[in-house]
């Protein structure tokens, strides 16, 4: 799950390879220096001019507030701010926060200017869709000639949407989803300019909660330098390519180029709460959730973790105070931002986590703080109990999703859990084969940008592509491409797809929003009741084998995984693989 979550790591690895006391402490003034940032969680039921108060006492001062949920980020020179903060009744939590650099001297329309034009059919094939074939190590991926009626170009290589039955001859057919349903892509933004994304995107209603971050406290790169005015990307912009991937699973349309998702006639809408490197802050999340819950978003999608914590713990004796008490913090106001869209008709879903362990177990973790938010500040060894918290997929109300790959076994890196995961969905597994071999056409194919392609010389120059995961179609006088990448990041959206076709087929009118909507606790139930159940392995313990490509040798990776729970409802499984037309037909 790495943050981009759950994905990016695993994607990039397998293309190779292959997120006090409580009574008043005495006032301070603010100490001259370097200012720092922090994000506090107010009392519940605290006014907030108490709230303010309390703020300005401990030296901090107020630059962002959520005030429906009760969390502000906090500027402050006072290097005592968290005990004083803590000092004060009306607070109750306190988190270090990421400053953010400066934008770049430029004017906004130079960096407007690096969109990259629609790629041009350079083989003249008016009317007939082709896609490039590539080769390269891990074998020829083709995909040629004119498609036939109704299908994609594409639709070949999409092996996860035949294995939930989202095809012409299954859900489409019966259901292929409503304009009237909103798809809030939690994400590091959707490049909403991509033809196979382009014609579902709601760019009025997307939304952009972030900043870049161009370096850390160490003054290593990040998110790179800003490209437009205050480091604030447009809503329609992917640094990353995350986001758009996932986009394009939940709704690509059906428009005769590249592919379709899962729901290819619903809305999607950025709200984007993560960052150009993967990066998933709290304050960003929190403002992305209560503005789905107030705009009429009816599910949302969350494949990434909350960092700098991959598991976040109360009390861990190996946590100095100051990070159990932002643990607990990250907990506290995630879940209040989860329980308010819950409340409000939000279906929140999630990825599982791409880290080979079973989440009700205990664990070690040897990645958390992922970053520093002090120069210095380094991951550290801790021995994590199930109840330490990766959030938001453990949090309550939330939906977890675990991966399968091409033969519908467990994909190897799936994180699972039996009482933790509720369902499974493909997410991509590229070594799903017995010589345990990587191989691109085993991953989740999607939209990808096409600057991002340029920008990383993936492309030769006449625009094909030059690396094996990448994929080029073209229609009529307009190209698009496509990226091959795996992880419960691609997972959680298959199963977005099919809750956004719940609420297409069974959603009433929203008298508060327009639209459709349907009770998140319904959707949840049609999911999990419609779901194709799969027992575990036998036996049910698994030794995953697969290779990677090591200074020019494929070595050797081995994982032993159990599987716990009944056919019905198990650990690697849940209620067993989500499906488009089962969940549609009745």
């Amino acid at each position: 799950m790495r943050r981009v979550l759950i994905s990016a790591t695993c994607a990039v690895a397998l293309t190779t390879a292959l997120a006090f006391p409580a009574s008043a402490a005495p006032r301070r003034p603010e100490h001259e220096g370097v200012a720092s940032e922090y994000v506090v969680l107010y009392r519940e039921g605290v006014p907030l001019d108490e709230a303010h108060a309390a703020v300005k006492a401990a030296g901090g001062r107020i630059v962002h507030e959520n005030e429906d949920v009760g969390v502000a980020t906090v500027r402050s020179k006072n290097p005592e701010f968290t005990t004083d903060a803590m000092g004060h009744i009306a607070l109750e939590g306190v988190a270090h926060n990421r400053i953010i650099g400066e934008a770049p001297q430029v004017p906004k329309k130079t960096a407007a200017a690096t969109r990259a034009a629609p790629a041009k059919n350079t083989k003249n094939t008016k009317n007939a869709a082709t896609v490039e074939r590539t080769t390269g190590a891990q074998g020829t991926v083709t995909v040629a000639g004119k498609p036939s009626k109704d299908t994609e170009p594409l639709a070949d290589l999409q092996w996860d949407m035949k294995q939930i039955h989202a095809t012409n001859e299954g859900s489409y057919k019966t259901e292929p989803g409503d304009r009237r349903v909103l798809v809030g892509v939690l994400d590091t933004g959707v490049d909403g300019d991509h033809p196979d994304i382009k014609p579902n995107f709601n760019k009025k209603l997307s939304r952009n909660f972030t900043q870049d971050v161009p370096k850390d406290a160490d003054g290593k790169e990040l998110d790179g330098p800003c490209e437009f005015k205050s480091c604030v990307d447009p809503v329609d912009w992917d640094d990353n390519d995350h986001g758009t991937h996932v986009a394009s699973t939940i709704a690509s349309p059906r428009n005769g180029l590249g592919m379709s998702g899962v729901a290819p006639n619903v809305s999607l809408v950025n709200i984007r709460v993560g960052q150009d490197s993967g990066q998933f802050y709290l304050q960003p999340t929190v403002d992305g959730l209560t503005y789905a819950a107030k705009s009429g978003i009816d599910v949302v999608n969350m494949s990434y973790y909350l960092d700098p914590w991959l598991f976040n713990c109360a009390d861990n004796p190996a946590d100095k105070p100051a990070d159990q008490l932002e643990q607990r913090t990250i907990v506290k106001a995630t879940q209040r931002a989860l329980d308010f869209a819950h409340d409000r008709g939000v279906t929140l879903i999630s990825a599982a986590g791409n880290e080979l362990i079973d989440y009700t177990k205990t664990n070690v973790d040897e990645t958390s703080p992922d970053f520093p938010s002090v120069p210095g500040e380094k991951p550290y060894k801790r021995t994590v109990p199930a109840s330490c918290a990766s959030m938001p997929t453990e949090g309550d109300h939330v939906i977890p999703v675990s991966a399968t790959g091409p033969s519908t076994r467990k994909s190897y890196y799936s994180s699972f859990g039996n009482g933790f995961i509720a369902v499974a969905a493909p997410g991509g597994d590229k070594v799903d084969a017995p010589d345990g071999k990587p191989d691109d056409r085993r991953g989740i194919w999607a939209a990808y940008p096409e600057r991002l392609a340029k920008e990383r010389g993936e492309l030769n120059s006449d625009g094909s592509p030059k690396v094996p995961n990448i994929i080029r179609s073209c229609a009529e006088d307009e190209c698009a491409y496509y990226q091959s990448i795996q992880g419960t990041s691609m997972a959680s959206p298959h199963a977005v797809g099919v809750a956004a076709l719940i609420v297409s087929k069974y959603g009433r009118k929203d008298r508060h929003n327009g639209g459709l909507t349907l009770n998140p606790r319904i959707v949840e139930g049609v999911l999990r009741a419609t779901a194709t159940t799969k027992p575990c392995p036998s036996p049910n313990t698994v030794e995953y084998v697969w290779y990677r490509l090591t200074d020019g040798k494929w070595v050797k990776n081995t994982s032993q995984q159990t599987c716990e729970g009944s056919k019905g409802r198990n650990g690697f499984f849940g209620n067993g693989i989500v499906d488009a037309l089962n969940a549609v037909q009745n």
